[in-house]
């Protein structure tokens, strides 16, 4: 749509916005200077958009307004938003995740019970018709563990900045008590608190499972201010933490196009080779889970550099040998 078409539906909508009894067709015609054929399309697109737009019956003619002024006009769900929103639900909890699905499911249903009842009904096939079209793929692995009570202590304690007490069935000493400072929580196919223990200053990763007795404590902590955990994240190719290496893979020609719409990390450079194939450099750690996931890639990428990266490749592949191959 051109600037000037988009400036007549605006137009046109502050105008339904301002009209308390509505217009009609022919008034918003004659409003924004169009022919009636044209006006109707614009209604039906601002419908579209904005589905709490108000047909009103004025005798043998029908008025169009926005109720409760603009405002309330540009906040009102698409129903694509309602879509991706209900999308977003079912996602978290094909993944695993009940607890963040329960929450956002409980969004879900105070913003459409926050949609006029003629809005949602019209709106309702379209809803339906696209929930059956679309589905969010489930990756093949564990199932995250998630205790409502569990997550709402480790939010509340981020949020007062509060020390965290519990039992850990992990680690070297399994069933011992941890006193930690809650610095954030990872999502992902396992979930995790990072957190530094009492007297050390660095985080490392406590699995949810793993947790057990868990209280929050009267006692304020906090993580250091330059804490960011999206870098902290990146300094893992998956959840492991380990001083990260420089990595530079090769991706080959015949699948230097697939390389290029894939994100090994969020920090990679693509450099473009003479011969067609693509090279990748990222730092990270998790040298291991990197491996596994090279496998996926089968002949089609090659490992530059670290030389413990191929190691670890090569010993990966020769534990799954011994298991399988019968030859």
């Amino acid at each position: 749509m051109r600037h000037e078409k988009a400036g007549l539906l605006l137009e046109l909508a502050r105008r339904l916005a301002a009209s308390a009894e509505g217009l009609t067709l022919d008034e918003m015609a004659a409003a924004i200077g169009v022919g009636r054929r044209t006006v109707e399309r614009m209604r039906d697109a601002l419908w579209a958009l904005f589905p709490q737009m108000e047909e009103v019956s004025d005798g043998p003619s029908k008025r169009f307004r926005i109720p409760r002024g603009l405002d309330g006009f540009f906040q009102a769900p698409t129903t694509e938003e309602l879509v991706e929103l209900s999308r977003a639900v079912d996602g978290l909890k094909a993944g695993g995740h009940g607890v963040r699905a329960g929450i956002l499911e409980g969004l879900d249903q105070k913003v459409r019970a926050a949609v006029r009842t003629d809005a949602l009904r019209r709106m309702a096939p379209d809803i339906e018709a696209l929930a059956r079209a679309e589905r969010t793929g489930v990756r093949a692995g564990p199932q995250p563990y998630e205790d409502a009570a569990q997550i709402a202590a480790l939010r509340q304690a981020m949020m007062a900045l509060r020390q965290v007490r519990f039992r850990y069935h992990g680690g070297s000493r399994p069933g011992r008590m941890r006193t930690v400072t809650p610095w954030g929580l990872l999502f992902d196919r396992m979930n995790y608190l990072v957190g530094a223990e009492d007297g050390r200053a660095e985080p490392v990763n406590w699995r949810l499972d793993r947790i057990a007795d868990l209280e929050v404590l009267d006692v304020f902590a906090a993580p250091p201010e330059d804490f960011d955990l999206d870098a902290y994240a990146a300094r893992s190719f998956g959840v492991f933490q380990e001083e990260p290496e420089d990595i530079v893979l090769r991706v080959l020609p015949e699948a230097a196009d697939e390389g290029r719409r894939w994100r090994f990390h969020p920090d990679q450079v693509l450099t473009e080779e003479a011969d067609g194939s693509l090279t990748v450099r990222f730092r990270s750690g998790g040298l291991r889970e990197l491996a596994w996931h090279l496998v996926t890639w089968r002949d089609t990428i090659e490992i530059i550099a670290p030389e413990r990266l191929r190691e670890t490749l090569v010993e990966e592949l020769r534990l799954a040998l011994a298991t399988h191959d019968r030859n």
